[in-house]
């Protein structure tokens, strides 16, 4: 049971982790083309570890290399370190620090197909992990031993008593058991016809 919901709270864990992921397309509506500024769009997003980048170009006409810091300071795409030129590409950040994207084709780069994006480690979803209720625990019954200090006195079952039966005032001062017993006798001599 304990291990079931172990693995519910993994599950509900993961699925919160990837409903907080975001998808950013790169340029918005510019989409990944020269003459947008890629720095100016970066400024005011929050991208994290898991967050993923959609570039949107033409295909065959561009391409999104992803490269190190000198290959983006050069504009050179000879060591990307991923590429594609498909026309639609998403990359799914996986690591924190910077990522270096710029676009291989000759003369690009240099005319502003380039994006640096500083990815933050990813926020810790909020907790979900189920709560265990605590059992009330039972004070203890068990007597201290003499010249023990521990304050905790005893306590001796209470015995519940009938309370005091009154005493009848009818004939010859019986108590009402009496007169119960003298209902009951009579009931027995009526049944046997004898009254």
């Amino acid at each position: 049971m304990a291990s079931s919901l172990t693995l519910v709270a993994l599950l509900l864990v993961s699925y919160a982790a990837a409903a907080v992921a975001t998808k950013y397309t790169v340029g918005d509506t510019s989409g990944w083309a020269m003459g947008a500024d890629y720095t100016t769009w970066a400024s005011d997003k929050k991208i994290q570890v898991g967050d993923s980048l959609v570039f949107n170009y033409a295909g065959g006409a561009h391409s999104v290399d992803e490269v190190s810091a000198a290959d983006y300071a050069s504009c050179s795409a000879s060591n990307a370190l991923a590429s594609d030129s498909s026309g639609t590409t998403t990359v799914t950040l996986k690591t924190a620090g910077k990522h270096y994207f710029i676009c291989g084709v000759s003369g690009h780069c240099s005319n502003g197909m380039k994006f640096v994006v500083d990815v933050a480690a990813a926020t810790p979803a909020p907790s979900t992990t189920p709560t265990t209720p605590t059992t009330p625990t039972t004070p203890s019954t068990t007597p201290a031993s003499p010249g023990s200090s521990s304050g905790v006195t005893p306590q001796t079952p209470a015995t519940v008593l009938a309370p005091p039966v009154k005493q009848s005032a009818g004939a010859a001062g019986l108590r009402a058991g009496g007169w119960a017993i003298l209902g009951l006798a009579g009931l027995a001599v009526m049944q046997l016809g004898l009254f």
